[in-house]
């Protein structure tokens, strides 16, 4: 069988001869076949020599797929740049077929095998987590609680490029949304994955790659997300200071089956020959000895690792736009985040008693505080940064923290908690207020996004006019225009007003009697 550098050099040849050839080559007895591949497949490298010799089709592998097999050499004279493509998942490329408008026709595609998407954690934080976790059964929500914290940093591939770190993200993404089916598009929401997102401390192009860092920087994260066959592949090595604790997230998993597409359908003889072979019983076995990937062929019994059970399934976006939103949200995952959210908040006389109680209860749920699934995803994060203002007819109160620790949450709890009333509403004086905070903030540090939340539950009765505002809004320029506003409507606030406030600087209005305070906080927090 030929060696990785024969395979790059036969390629080249390959593209020289541009469309007097086709991809595949082939003599009386024997067929070589181009194969395009994710690169976490360079494991089945050693059993290529066995499956030449068997079938007479040999499989000539590039290992640099693309997670929607995007941005490949067009086809030549009819015939594709590639006979197959042998991915983690098909199921982007398959959701980028279904938008090309017939442009793109959907492969036969075989899964070969299958692994789910986990967490493989340090045996301390493992510990740590399951003495938190409910029942000790540890969520994709109780790794996110603990990645905004601090107290947990993960590696994971990068989404936009890999397949197992979209299936990664998806699978999180879709315990965030907590609806057990899969994403739609009011479901991709920016603020849920803010927390989970700054616990990312190593990424690579593929998961193969990450690994690979990780052997080198193993203090540099206390968890990876990759294929089960990956973590238990990595363990296997010896290599590790400790091996890592493989964990199946409690609120589902995606599963991948790395199927093997068939690209030229002139080759569909040669093909089955590849998947015959693949499928039969002592392939499927040394297969899953050697790639710790479980076996889709029912006659053979799944090793001792390989018994756990898969639990729930989640499923994958049915819409390429969805899962483009949520990718584009997650953003490089080399680049530290760290947002900057200035909260305006109404202290006038009429928010005392239940009103004030249940902003307090908010922002301590914000904090912490708040055990519940949404509550872990929707969290104050290490790395934010948070501007507090509290104001009646005029600013009462200002406080501004960069999350590090429990120590900067307890100082912004504080001034939530603490302080007095006054018997006027300058909405607009306020706003004004949060803007100059924000502007300066986006002149410091144009790369960290921010926002406006606005929390009245009365009238502007002091202060500026709602046209003076805007006068003096314009007149902050361009690092005004880069904040929107989300005004949260609660009690008698004037809805219409804060409607214009929304519209007029790209946010939007939530009312927060529709459901509460904390839930209205959770859905606006950070999204922009």
């Amino acid at each position: 069988m030929r060696r990785p550098t024969a395979v790059v050099a036969a390629a080249l040849a390959l593209t020289l001869l541009g469309s007097l050839t086709s991809a595949c080559t082939r003599d009386d007895d024997h067929v070589t076949l181009r194969v395009l591949a994710s690169p976490e497949l360079a494991d089945i490298e050693p059993l290529l020599g066995d499956l030449a010799e068997d079938t007479g089709v040999e499989l000539e592998i590039e290992y640099k797929a693309t997670a929607d097999l995007a941005g490949q050499p067009p086809a030549k004279g009819g015939k594709p740049a590639y006979d197959l493509a042998w991915l983690a998942s098909d199921r982007s490329f398959l959701l980028r077929v279904q938008d090309s408008g017939g442009r793109l026709t959907r492969p036969e595609s075989t899964a070969i095998m299958r692994s789910p998407v986990v967490v493989g954690l340090t045996p301390e934080a493992a510990g740590d987590l399951r003495e938190r976790a409910p029942g000790g059964r540890i969520s994709w929500a109780d790794l996110a609680d603990a990645a905004a914290d601090g107290s947990v940093r993960f590696g994971m591939a990068d989404p936009r490029r890999s397949d197992t770190g979209r299936a990664a993200l998806v699978g999180v993404a879709t315990a965030a949304a907590g609806t057990g089916s899969a994403l739609r598009a009011e479901d991709v929401s920016c603020d849920r994955l803010r927390g989970f997102r700054s616990g990312q401390s190593l990424t690579g192009a593929s998961s193969r790659e990450l690994l690979d860092t990780y052997l080198q920087h193993q203090d540099s994260a206390d968890a990876l997300i990759a294929h089960e066959s990956e973590l238990l592949a990595l363990n296997a090595r010896g290599t590790l200071r400790e091996p890592l604790e493989i964990v199946h997230p409690d609120d589902g998993m995606v599963l991948s089956d790395f199927p093997l597409l068939l690209l030229d359908p002139a080759e569909r003889e040669a093909y089955g020959k590849v998947v015959d072979w693949l499928l039969g019983d002592d392939v499927q076995r040394e297969l899953m000895r050697r790639t710790f990937r479980r076996p889709v062929n029912r006659h053979v019994e799944p090793s001792p690792d390989l018994r756990t059970p898969v639990g729930n399934a989640l499923s994958f976006p049915d819409r390429l736009s969805i899962v483009q939103q949520l990718v584009d949200d997650y953003g490089d995952p080399a680049h530290a985040t760290g947002d900057q959210v200035v909260f305006l908040l109404d202290f006038s006389t009429s928010m005392r008693g239940e009103r004030i109680a249940a902003l307090r209860a908010a922002f301590a749920g914000l904090s912490g505080a708040d055990g519940s699934s949404t509550g872990k995803f929707a969290r104050f994060y290490r790395g934010e940064r948070l501007t507090v203002v509290r104001f009646g007819g005029r600013v009462l109160e200002e406080r501004t923290v960069t999350v590090r620790s429990d120590a900067d949450l307890k100082t912004l709890d504080r001034t939530v908690a603490g302080g007095g009333f006054d018997d006027a509403t300058a909405v607009w004086s306020a706003l004004d207020r949060g803007y100059r905070i924000a502007a300066d903030a986006v002149r410091a540090a144009p790369e960290r996004p921010v926002a406006i939340v606005l929390m009245t539950d009365g009238e502007n009765n002091a202060g500026l006019s709602y046209e003076e505002f805007l006068r003096r809004h314009t007149r902050l320029g361009s690092a005004a225009d880069a904040v929107p506003t989300f005004p949260v409507q609660f009690g008698e606030a004037d809805g219409a007003a804060l409607k214009r406030a929304a519209a007029a600087t790209g946010g939007r209005m939530v009312d927060a009697g529709l459901s509460s305070l904390s839930e209205a906080f959770k859905e606006i927090r950070g999204c922009h």
